[in-house]
């Protein structure tokens, strides 16, 4: 992308015609008034030391600098580029719930886009801090670690959705706990943690992960999204509200009690979130109050200047046009430069000059600058140096792949995902494009997506059969992913296998009478029970007795049995 920072400085590039036309009035009249003396060959020959072509060739140099200048105040941008920046600021970690309650609408136009809006908006009051970003449901994991990139902050808030987890409900106290180990090292700067859910917390552990934050030296704010009279889910794509296993339909409420008992441990503040903007106001003076603190920020910036290349052709030309004399050299009269034949080598020679002094890198020469900069782990730089060669050349594949790890270095999955495809669909070289569809695996089958992890690696073994490490990912992938499905059913069967037990003692009852009837059958020719059998009859009852109960036990044992019940 190629843009002019100020282009309103472009209008000075008129003054260019505008001279020209002067220069052209001004040439016109001394020929006239030359004329006057007599005739041109005549006073050609009179003036052997004056040049025809010299003073024309000096006018359009200076236009040309002129015209550079004009340039060089519009201030070109071309390229990204990564600076080091002193900040005084303080560090914010957000904790967003992205569960499927979030989805529910009592808060315009839901609780999950008011979610982003209010993130969205505290990035655009950031301006010296850095900001994290980590998602939950059931489970966490950091989208964006903390940065003070807020280009890549917004980018990655977009591509939040619940269907992001393969494990549905809310465990605040994990994403908490996650939080306080994703800061910076630096000491004496204001930390908090912003914990946006709707305060259905499924799970155990969250005040006593926001007292522990507390104590090393953070502070956990709650918005809670949402209103205490409840809300349907809604199901995406079918018009249809989310129900429970009795096949109500589920109506999600703000738990602001736990919210405010979770705010209270960690030291921060509770925020209700409604339909207005006094809930971002209060965060902000909220966050205000913070200590802040002089930190080093590695700032990302899609445009880089390339006023300098504007300015050295600019200085050349000045240069060339100071040593461009307007009459010729009487010591250097036999060598003419402007003659017929030369003019066209010399207007040559002044353009190489310039293609010269504004040749720019090619992509191989960035690609090759960004391996030297991921190879030392310098991975932020090296995502640049790929930026720049792709910009150069958009249809190279390895400069695609290789952004892709280094975004993937940097914990940029989502990022990285894109530019592995992008280099899987340019990719000719079936090894090369075996790697692409490789990485892209192992980044699925580290979120846990392990449906899209399992067609990643069959697509790089249909490319690269020979590849022991993406066929042993494989299978452990499919091995997950059975786990997963597992827990699912098993989650989904609870309630069966309560309805099946119910039907065992219903089978048994009428089983037990039949014995009492053929008991009583028996008592006709015998007066008495022996003793053997009732011993028998006793200990199969106690048998079944403990059966029961070791069912009973093993279905309140079963780890994620709340989900079952709740999976919002």
């Amino acid at each position: 992308m190629f843009r002019f920072e100020d282009p309103i400085y472009l209008w000075l590039l008129v003054l260019i015609p505008v001279l020209a036309l002067i220069r052209f009035i001004s040439y016109r009249n001394q020929k006239k008034r030359l004329r006057k003396f007599g005739e041109p060959a005549l006073l050609k020959a009179l003036m052997p030391d004056v040049s025809r072509f010299r003073p024309s060739v000096k006018f359009w140099i200076l236009q040309g600098a002129l015209a550079l200048l004009v340039l060089m105040l519009a201030r070109p941008q071309m390229g990204t580029k990564i600076s080091q920046e002193k900040r005084v600021g303080i560090e914010t970690i957000i904790c967003m719930d992205i569960s499927n309650s979030m989805l529910a609408e009592d808060i315009v136009p839901s609780r999950l886009d008011r979610s982003k809006m209010m993130i969205e908006n505290l990035v655009d009051h950031f301006s010296n801090d850095k900001i994290g970003l980590i998602v939950f449901a059931g489970d966490a994991f950091v989208q964006l670690p903390i940065t003070s990139d807020y280009v890549s902050a917004k980018m990655f808030l977009s591509s939040i959705d619940p269907s992001m987890m393969a494990t549905q409900g809310t465990d605040i106290g994990r994403a908490i706990d996650m939080a306080t180990h994703s800061f910076t090292p630096e000491e004496g700067i204001g930390r908090a943690i912003i914990v946006i859910t709707d305060g259905e917390n499924h799970e155990g552990g969250a005040v006593e992960a926001a007292v522990a934050a507390k104590d090393a030296g953070m502070r956990v704010y709650v918005l809670g999204v949402g209103s205490s009279k409840g809300s349907p889910i809604p199901i995406p794509g079918t018009g249809d509200y989310m129900k429970d296993n009795t096949g109500n339909t589920v109506m999600s409420a703000l738990n602001e009690q736990m919210c405010k008992e979770l705010a209270q441990a960690g030291g921060g503040a509770y925020i209700h979130v409604e339909n207005n903007s006094a809930a971002q106001e209060q965060l902000d003076n909220e966050l205000d109050k913070l200590s802040k603190k002089e930190t080093t920020a590695t700032l990302y910036s899609e445009f880089d200047e390339q006023f300098q290349a504007f300015g050295l052709l600019a200085l050349l030309l000045l240069v060339l046009e100071i040593c461009i004399l307007d009459r010729r050299n009487p010591l250097l009269k036999n060598i003419s430069l402007f003659g017929k034949k030369k003019r066209v080598a010399a207007m040559l020679c002044m353009l190489l000059v310039a293609a010269s002094a504004s040749a720019q890198m090619t992509d191989r020469q960035y690609i090759r600058q960004g391996n030297k900069q991921f190879r030392s782990g310098d991975y932020a730089n090296a995502e640049v140096s790929y930026r720049k060669a792709i910009e150069k050349n958009a249809k190279n594949p390895q400069a695609a792949f290789n952004l892709g790890n280094a975004l993937m270095a940097q914990k940029k999955d989502s990022a990285a995902v894109e530019q592995f495809q992008g280099a899987a669909n340019l990719e000719t070289n079936p090894l090369r494009k075996a790697q692409a569809y490789h990485n892209m695996g192992v980044i699925c089958q580290t979120h846990k997506m392990y449906g899209e992890a399992i067609e990643a690696y069959k697509n790089a073994l249909r490319l690269n059969p020979k590849d022991d490490e993406t066929r042993y990912n494989l299978v452990l992938c499919k091995h997950q992913k059975q786990k997963q499905d597992q827990q699912q059913q098993n989650q989904q069967g609870g309630d069966n296998d309560k309805k099946q037990d119910d039907k065992q003692k219903d089978q048994q009852q009428p089983d037990q009478q039949k014995d009492k009837q053929d008991d009583k059958q028996q008592e006709q020719p015998k007066p008495q029970m022996s003793k053997d059998n009732a011993e028998q009859l006793l200990n199969a009852a106690i048998q079944n007795e403990k059966q029961t109960q070791e069912k009973m036990k093993q279905q309140q044992q079963q780890p994620q049995r709340r989900n079952v019940l709740k999976n919002w």
